[in-house]
């Protein structure tokens, strides 16, 4: 773990993985740190608006990691469903790259349990954890100009959801009928960071 502070009131822990960036998130949130905000990302989560950067820094540096009890209670997210029906353009694809069968691939995708590890690149769009390494594919060499809202999608270690349509490169093995952001709700995100996700198959 490595502290940086940031601006006046900020602070940026840098960690080794996204799943020890989530881990952090949700003790964070469980333990009620006194931040303004508190925003996980690949390897990082930044603190914003500290009242007291240093007294936080040090709670921070004491902090037991992944492998630690997970904290209970607290307002960490819970548990969502993502119904999906598998038959994205890219389904064959990852099943070459897995050396599975088409229902091999959409079996192990539904029994695994995912974690949102942080939501970037679109409103709502969660980036979830959960795949072991060697399952883990390579972007598409050229991106879509246009990838439909709804859209499963696989890039590197990660599961992702499109909340809307725009262009992309993950491969797409399905679609969700999920609404994944809504600015009217006091949460917007559908799957905000430390969410567990289980795919279903629709």
């Amino acid at each position: 773990m490595r502290l940086h502070p940031v601006g006046a009131d900020a602070l940026l822990v840098e960690l080794d993985d996204t799943a020890a960036a989530t881990a952090l998130y949700r003790a964070a949130l469980a333990g009620g740190v006194e931040a303004r905000d508190i925003v996980p990302a690949a390897q990082t989560v930044l603190f914003d608006g500290l009242a007291d950067r240093e007294r936080v820094a040090a709670e921070l540096s004491r902090w037991s990691g992944p492998s630690g009890p997970d904290p209970a209670g607290g307002t960490a997210p819970g548990f969502v469903e993502v119904p999906t029906v598998y038959d994205g353009p890219d389904l064959e694809d990852v099943a070459r790259f897995w050396q599975m069968t088409t229902a091999e691939v959409v079996a192990t995708h539904t029994s695994t349990e995912f974690t949102v590890g942080f939501c970037g690149f679109a409103p709502g769009f969660p980036y979830c954890t959960g795949l072991p390494p060697g399952l883990h594919v390579p972007r598409l060499d050229i991106p879509r100009p246009r990838v439909p809202a709804g859209s499963v999608g696989l890039a590197g270690e990660f599961t992702g959801i499109y909340p809307s349509a725009s262009p992309g490169g993950w491969r797409l093995l399905g679609r969700t009928d999920l609404t994944l952001w809504d600015g009217e709700r006091d949460q917007p995100a559908t799957l905000p960071p430390g969410t567990r996700v289980r795919f279903v198959q629709a």
